[in-house]
């Protein structure tokens, strides 16, 4: 029997908004659609004897978690593009442990998750944070103190006012703790007036009465590939985007085939129909001049549309950009770990990502990203060769 003193996520919006509009989405587009997901140890943690027991019955504790009423009426008002039958499922929607699968041999963990696609879809970013939290709680490594921890989000939100920019904060799924996270949002909302825009976590953007942020992830175009191919898997996850949202939520995520693939497809209309996109990986400034230069030729003034950065970014790395792109294109910025966890203890390298999809009519496809830096590549090495090849990508 699993006590509640093992829960470590408490509301079912402790989650990023992408999780629940790609939810919402899927519902809607492909609600026969299978999904599977694998836990990718990057950093080579060692995890401690009885990990994954712990671990075990943390997700256990998922299955009590429930929209409220207050929660429900929250999402009606706040995200008037979610239809009411969605709100109703949601209501209705309970986690099922039976789809996350826990291994560990010796200090090895392995984590994977399978079943339909709009269920298995919000598993990802707080089974990360759980993973997170548990790892720093069975190690005796202690964090900094509170008072620390809010000087670090006070210094950093003041010095981001005097660059002139907008900062969202994007850092659930690899926060130190949620203790950690509530007070990183509670000092940015305090000290951020006109900077802090809004954070990633939904159940923290209600707490503290600011906005949800986020439209899609690596995954969306992960399936497109599966169900339409690679060729297509851009311009018709674009599509389906368009068609669910009709113009809200208009933020393209470029690099899950290399963002060079991305822009050859996000023509005229989808770069009139988004309000920009966002950069995940690769050099922020060679990302800069692609946008810019694509926006040109289609006749659009970049300085109308934004990019929004979200790729590991620290203090140094804002300025840089911050100073590079002024005056060039509207400039936004999603900030995660480096909100999240700047405890003094050495941060979580860890993701979650899609390894296989099965579209309906169909079968287990592999599924791959081919991101704009090699090292972050995912999925199986022949899926990744052959995309590659259909793709052309040197």
């Amino acid at each position: 029997m699993n006590s509640s003193s093992d829960r470590i996520i408490h509301s079912i919006l402790d989650n990023d908004f992408y999780k629940f509009t790609m939810q919402h989405a899927s519902i809607k587009k492909f609600p026969y659609a299978k999904a599977s997901y694998v836990f990718i140890n990057r950093g080579e943690h060692q995890f401690p004897i009885g990990f994954a027991e712990r671990l075990k019955s943390a997700v256990a504790e998922m299955a009590h978690l429930k929209l409220t009423p207050t929660e429900k009426n929250y999402l009606q008002k706040t995200c008037p593009y979610l239809d009411p039958t969605y709100l109703d499922f949601l209501q209705g929607y309970r986690y099922d442990p039976n789809e996350v699968h826990i291994v560990q041999e010796g200090t090895q963990l392995e984590v994977t998750l399978s079943g339909y696609w709009y269920r298995t879809i919000l598993w990802e970013v707080p089974l990360m944070s759980i993973i997170c939290e548990l790892f720093y709680k069975m190690s005796s490594e202690k964090r900094e103190s509170d008072q620390l921890i809010i000087a670090h989000a006070k210094e950093k939100i003041e010095n981001y006012r005097k660059l002139g920019i907008t900062i969202a904060e994007f850092g659930t799924r690899r926060r130190h703790s949620y203790e950690v996270h509530d007070l990183v949002v509670a000092t940015l909302k305090k000290y951020g007036e006109g900077t802090f825009i809004g954070t990633s976590n939904v159940h923290l953007a209600m707490k503290y009465n600011t906005k949800p942020i986020g439209t899609h992830a690596h995954e969306w175009f992960m399936f497109h590939a599966a169900k339409y191919g690679f060729k297509m898997a851009n311009s018709m996850g674009l599509e389906h985007w368009v068609d669910t949202y009709r113009g809200d939520l208009g933020i393209a995520l470029t690099d899950t085939y290399t963002s060079a693939v991305f822009f050859e497809q996000f023509d005229k209309k989808f770069a009139k129909l988004f309000d920009g996109v966002r950069h995940d990986s690769g050099d922020p400034l060679e990302f800069a001049d692609l946008t810019i230069k694509h926006y040109q030729s289609l006749g659009i003034n970049p300085l109308s549309k934004f990019i929004i950065f979200s790729d590991g970014l620290n203090p140094e790395k804002v300025e840089r950009i911050a100073q590079y792109c002024k005056g060039k294109i509207g400039i936004s910025f999603g900030i995660g770990t480096d909100f999240t966890n700047d405890v003094g203890l050495p941060a979580m390298n860890i993701v979650i990502k899609m390894k296989q999809a099965f579209p309906e009519g169909a079968h287990w496809i592999d599924v791959v990203k081919l991101s704009d830096e090699r090292k972050k590549y995912t999925g199986n090495p022949e899926m990744i060769d052959l995309a590659k090849r259909l793709l052309d990508i040197k």
